[in-house]
């Protein structure tokens, strides 16, 4: 179903019972691909997806999701309200990303990996420098990690597998699997 206000490309590619809100915006910003979207799937009012991404099934976009073009979405994944996936993002199966989340490009969420609200990952060490976009890192959060509300991943960094990161911490370093890890810089508490 397509809510008469919302606009959606002629060549998106929308699988059987998928839902499309008053006010959003589907398959038209973006390269020439045609956006793909998976049977199922709900996308809520004022969220824009880009042409040229590749959605799974039941995949489901909180009002005022951005999802930008050439980003690869699993099946079950759910991108909470005014949450932002740059170009170029790989999400894996049933991951979950709250409210507030800003994953930029490069990087790639595994299987089952959770977001908290406000979670801010970032990919350039040297921002608004001349090469600054030549040297971007993304991060990799591997599969069942865990990352809390208001954490901040900086560039380059991996989060293990099963991994919990508490609220609010810095992660300057990569996470072992299994580790649970709080504060500013992150330290291994357990």
């Amino acid at each position: 179903m397509i809510h008469p206000h919302a606009v959606v490309a002629d060549d998106v590619e929308m699988g059987a019972g998928s839902e499309v809100q008053s006010f959003a915006v589907v398959g038209v910003d973006g390269p020439a691909e045609p956006l793909r979207l998976g049977g199922g799937s709900v996308v809520r009012s004022h969220a824009v997806l880009y042409r040229g991404s590749v959605i799974g099934e039941r995949f489901h976009a909180g009002h005022g999701a951005l999802i930008r073009e050439q980003c690869s979405i699993g099946d079950r994944v759910s991108i909470g309200s005014h949450s932002i996936l740059e170009h170029h993002v790989t999400v894996d199966d049933d991951v979950r990303l709250h409210s507030g989340c800003f994953v930029p490009e490069f990087s790639v969420l595994k299987a089952g990996a959770w977001l908290g609200p406000g979670v801010i990952v970032t990919n350039a060490r040297y921002p608004n420098e001349p090469d600054a976009k030549d040297k971007l890192e993304g991060v990799t959060i591997e599969v069942g990690a865990r990352i809390g509300a208001g954490v901040i991943l900086l560039p380059g960094v991996t989060v293990g597998s099963e991994a919990l990161i508490g609220a609010g911490a810095v992660v300057v370093d990569d996470v072992a699997n299994g580790a649970v890890v709080v504060g500013n810089p992150a330290r291994v508490i357990r």
